[in-house]
C-alpha cells in the first residue's frame, strides 16, 4: 500500500475524491483500519469519554494522546496519522503549543496535530505550522469548549452566527491549516465553507458536501450504547457481538465446557 501524505490529502480535494476519516486508540484496532484502506486516521480526544469513560474530553492529557497514537503508528502502513492536542495543551501559551505539538510528534509519531478554535487560534495555527509541523483546524461545534456552549449543540443556526463561523473556517486556512473539521452546523453553512476553502474539509454533523466524513470508531461499530448523535450511522453491532460472546463463554466455563481436551496440552 502506498503511505498517505498531506501532499495526497490536498490532492484528494483537487480532484474531487472524498476523504473517509475514522478515528483510532489502538493498535490492533488500527491495522484494521489500515488494511481496510482508510486513508487518515484521528487519534482523537474523545478517546477520554469512549475508552476512558470521562464525561467530556476535557480530562485528556497529552501523554495519554501520546500513548494512543504511539499504539495507533505501529499498527498502520499507509494511513496518514493525526493526533488531536488535547484541552490545556495550546491555549496557555504559543510555548506550550509549540512544546507539546513536538511531543506528539517526535514522542507519538504523529504526522499531524490537530486543534479546536477558530479565529482566537489562528495565531497558534500559525505558530505550530512554522515548524512544519502539519495542522488540521476544527471549527464549529469544539468538543473542548462544551462549557462556553452549554452542551453539544448545533452551532451556525442563525445567519449571524453561520457568518462566525465562516470567517473563523477562513482564518484557520489562511494561518496554515492543511484541513479542517467542520462539526456539528447546517449541512448549507458546510457546503458553503467547502466551496470557498482551498484545503479539504471533513465533516462530522455537516452534511453530504464535505470533502471527508469522519466518524468516532467506537460509535460506527456500536460500541456506546444506543443512544448515538443524529449524524452517526452504524455500519455494525459490536456491543451485542461481544456480549453474546462473553456470555457464552461464561456459561462454558461455569459448566466446565472450557477448556475441553482440545484447549489443552
Amino acid at each position: 500500500m502506498k503511505k498517505v501524505t498531506v501532499v495526497d490529502i490536498a490532492r484528494m480535494k483537487a480532484e474531487g475524491k472524498k476523504i473517509p476519516v475514522l478515528t483510532a486508540y489502538d493498535f490492533a484496532t488500527a491495522r484494521i483500519l489500515d488494511e481496510a484502506g482508510v486513508p487518515i486516521l484521528l487519534v482523537g480526544d474523545s478517546a477520554g469519554m469512549v475508552e476512558a469513560g470521562y464525561e467530556t474530553t476535557l480530562p485528556v492529557t497529552v501523554d495519554e494522546i501520546i500513548y494512543h497514537t504511539r499504539a495507533v503508528v505501529r499498527g498502520r502502513e499507509a494511513a496518514f496519522v493525526v493526533a488531536d492536542m488535547p484541552f490545556g495543551s495550546y491555549q496557555a501559551s504559543l510555548d506550550d503549543a509549540r512544546r507539546n505539538a513536538v511531543r506528539l510528534i517526535k514522542e507519538g509519531g504523529a504526522e499531524a496535530i490537530k486543534l479546536e478554535g477558530g479565529r482566537r487560534m489562528a495565531e497558534v495555527v500559525r505558530a505550530i505550522a512554522a515548524m512544519d509541523v502539519p495542522v488540521m483546524g476544527h471549527v464549529g461545534l469544539t468538543p473542548q469548549s462544551v462549557h462556553r456552549m452549554g452542551g453539544y449543540k448545533v452551532q451556525g443556526r442563525n445567519r449571524g452566527d453561520a457568518d462566525e463561523i465562516f470567517e473563523d473556517a477562513l482564518a484557520i486556512e489562511e494561518a496554515g491549516a492543511f484541513a479542517i473539521v467542520l462539526e456539528g452546523v447546517p449541512a448549507q453553512l458546510a457546503q458553503e465553507i467547502t466551496e470557498k476553502l482551498l484545503i479539504p474539509t471533513i465533516g462530522i454533523g455537516a452534511g453530504p458536501d464535505c470533502d471527508g466524513q469522519v466518524l468516532v470508531i467506537n460509535d460506527m461499530l456500536g460500541l456506546t450504547g444506543n443512544k448515538v448523535p443524529r449524524f452517526v450511522k452504524r455500519y455494525a453491532d459490536l456491543h451485542n457481538t461481544i456480549f453474546l460472546a462473553a456470555s457464552e463463554f461464561v456459561k462454558d466455563v461455569e459448566e466446565g465446557k472450557f477448556p475441553s481436551k482440545e484447549h489443552s496440552y
